[in-house]
């Protein structure tokens, strides 16, 4: 069997498996450090999570939100890419080995490579459930409900159509008002033909509110703006199993089938299991444990950050803490390599924040009032585009969600393919009707009732 091997560089060689937000963190601190880098992730691209639902809500280009691994080194030499999953990792030869017989030595290992969906055991969830960790899920999202909407565009609605949200952390408020919206500003403009009173926007949590992490005014606010939006919110449920054509819910006791032609499944994470194989210690939801200084418990040369870290005091599994464990660990890399010391690594808690809508969103800021509405608004946004990686990242982005918010009179969504509609029932429609739209309803209202 063939191999082919990265030899140990004469400066030391420091491999970053992830290329998140902690790992290229740590790879641009690590500048102008005397030092080699090789940076390995699954993918040749960085996704910007925290705005994957604008993607899967037609508001976004996945390109906005991508960016190029390898464009790294325009302004830093000290790094490669290569592109790789990590299977095993031989801690005393220090050896990591990846799909494709192709193993990297390394002196110093920084585990950076996030975390991926937990379905809890819900019978159906992975399989029917579509959850918004990647960005071929958010096009799965988008694709599928255009292709339910063209299917009832053409068929008519003989069904109610239900779009199932499940968990109510950032993601899914998120995800359930931005589909709320579409549904209420554009629909009456682009789908005409379609009842809007029979499509919903349903969001199920478990606990008795949304967005667990803010102060109860946010989370109050955050209810009633769900609720203007006529999100059908509904606290205390657990999901009991997802189907293909819906999901098994419970409250109280009481069990519920709710019809659905997506279900997203936004709430919780958890290690990727080819972590198991990696022989280093796990504590909670499979996390690596580390000390104060970020370092894997019981090997000294290789240190976790971000969402796949776990240390005393744990923190949340956010950009923040991912980006300032990633510093201090390239500080730390840097001072040990000239005998220094450093003090044990200390997060800096900057805030939190997440939006329900158009001038609409709840903000946690160091430093500043709690605040919601309109001023959350607008610091989200300005955030977001500011922390996207890449200047045409920032302007594209700016552009596209300009258009959404301040232009409402395009209507604009950005679509991919949906499958051809085949009609179930003879259908003619006269463009040069004036009266076509009100036919057209007619048309399918009898088509309908004929068809049952």
């Amino acid at each position: 069997m063939s191999s082919s091997s990265a030899v140990t560089p004469k400066r030391p060689h420091v491999v970053v498996v992830g290329g998140g937000f902690g790992g290229l963190a740590a790879v641009r601190k690590l500048k102008r450090a005397d030092v080699d880098i090789t940076l390995i992730d699954r993918h040749t691209y960085n996704t910007f999570q925290p705005l994957l639902y604008q993607v899967a809500t037609a508001s976004l280009n996945p390109g906005d939100i991508t960016w190029f691994l390898r464009a790294i080194r325009a302004g830093q030499r000290n790094v490669r890419f290569l592109k790789g999953i990590v299977t095993t990792i031989d801690h005393q030869s220090k050896v990591l080995s990846l799909h494709g017989d192709v193993s990297v030595s390394y002196d110093y290992l920084i585990l950076a490579n996030g975390v991926t969906t937990n379905y809890f055991g819900t019978p159906g969830a992975e399989e029917f459930g579509i959850p918004l960790y990647k960005r071929s899920d958010a096009l799965k999202v988008r694709d599928t409900m255009f292709a339910n909407l063209e299917e009832f565009a053409i068929n008519g609605q003989d069904s109610d159509l239900r779009l199932v949200v499940v968990g109510g952390g950032a993601t899914g408020v998120e995800t359930a008002g931005a589909l709320a919206e579409f549904r209420n500003d554009d629909m009456p403009t682009t789908y005409p033909e379609l009842d809007r009173s029979r499509i919903h926007i349903t969001l199920l949590e478990m606990a008795p509110h949304v967005l667990g992490p803010f102060h109860e005014k946010l989370r109050d606010y955050a209810k009633k703006s769900l609720e203007k939006r006529h999100v059908d919110l509904r606290l205390g449920t657990a999901v009991k199993e997802v189907r293909a054509d819906g999901v098994v819910v419970e409250r109280d006791g009481v069990e519920e089938f709710l019809p659905a032609g997506i279900v997203v499944w936004a709430t919780g994470v958890t290690a990727h299991p080819t972590v198991l194989d990696w022989n280093v210690p796990q504590g909670r939801g499979g996390r690596v444990e580390v000390d104060e200084h970020q370092r894997v418990k019981g090997l000294p040369n290789t240190f976790a950050i971000g969402d796949i870290s776990i240390g005393p005091d744990p923190l949340p599994q956010l950009a923040q803490p991912a980006i300032q464990g990633g510093k201090h660990v390239a500080k730390f890399i840097r001072a040990e390599i000239k005998g220094r010391t450093v003090k044990p690594f200390k997060y800096s808690d900057k805030g939190t924040m997440a939006t329900i809508g158009k001038s609409s969103a709840i903000a946690e800021i160091k430093g500043l009032p709690r605040l919601k509405g309109f001023p959350a608004w607008i610091i989200w946004v300005g955030l977001h585009v500011a922390t996207l990686l890449g200047n045409r990242n920032r302007f594209a982005t700016m552009i596209n969600l300009s258009s959404k918010y301040l232009f409402r009179r395009t209507h604009n969504a950005i679509v991919g393919e949906t499958p051809y509609v085949v009609a179930k029932h003879e259908l003619t429609i006269s463009p040069s009707d004036k009266l076509a739209k009100e036919r057209v309803i007619e048309a399918r209202k009898t088509a309908a009732k004929r068809g049952r």
